[in-house]
């Protein structure tokens, strides 16, 4: 089995342990967060695999209230037009997609809590909306590091997205317990 490193952004999205899980490194929100301590749990453990769980919001009804592994992760706020196309850095030709061997749903990442249509997320196929999955994504591609990722879907990216996200987290862990071994088992 590999050695492998669970974060999640927030105690309340992934509180749950099982025989495999012996800790939970939390993040906190947000791509710098996110980034700041995988690098240092990469540099500090060497682990051949980080596996990241939490809640994700969705943008179809069927999606909601299902857990999902993640194919490829986007970065959904970086807009710099007319120097890069929008989820693009400019003058960095590093990857702007990453891609994972485990998961079926394409996910975007921001720093900002999605409450309404964007049009860019559906013109680039977009299944789920999050705050840290791209930065853990990148960092681990930089460090040679494999990553893999279970997003419960939380709410649906609208209006009521904050109070049905709150509402949802006991869910949240529970759903994605039941399917955490095969991400870590591969």
């Amino acid at each position: 089995m590999p050695k492998f490193l669970v974060v999640a952004a927030l105690r309340s999205e992934f509180f749950s342990t099982n025989k495999l899980i012996r800790e939970i490194h939390y993040t906190g929100v947000g791509k710098v967060n996110s980034s700041r301590a995988v690098t240092e749990l990469i540099l500090l453990n060497k682990p051949d695999l980080i596996v990241n769980l939490g809640s994700a919001g969705c943008l179809r009804q069927e999606l909601l209230g299902d857990v999902f592994g993640v194919e490829q992760v986007i970065e959904r706020d970086m807009m710099a037009e007319p120097l890069a196309p929008r989820g693009t850095v400019p003058f960095d030709f590093e990857d702007s997609v990453f891609k994972s061997d485990f998961g079926t749903v394409k996910c975007a990442t921001g720093d900002s809590f999605v409450t309404s249509s964007d049009p860019w997320l559906t013109n680039h196929k977009v299944d789920l909306v999050d705050m840290e999955l791209f930065a853990i994504a990148k960092v681990a591609h930089f460090y040679g590091v494999n990553w893999r990722s279970i997003k419960y879907a939380s709410d649906l990216a609208n209006e009521d997205a904050s109070r049905d996200w709150n509402s949802s987290l006991e869910d949240c862990s529970r759903k994605i317990n039941e399917i955490v071994e095969q991400a870590l088992l591969g």
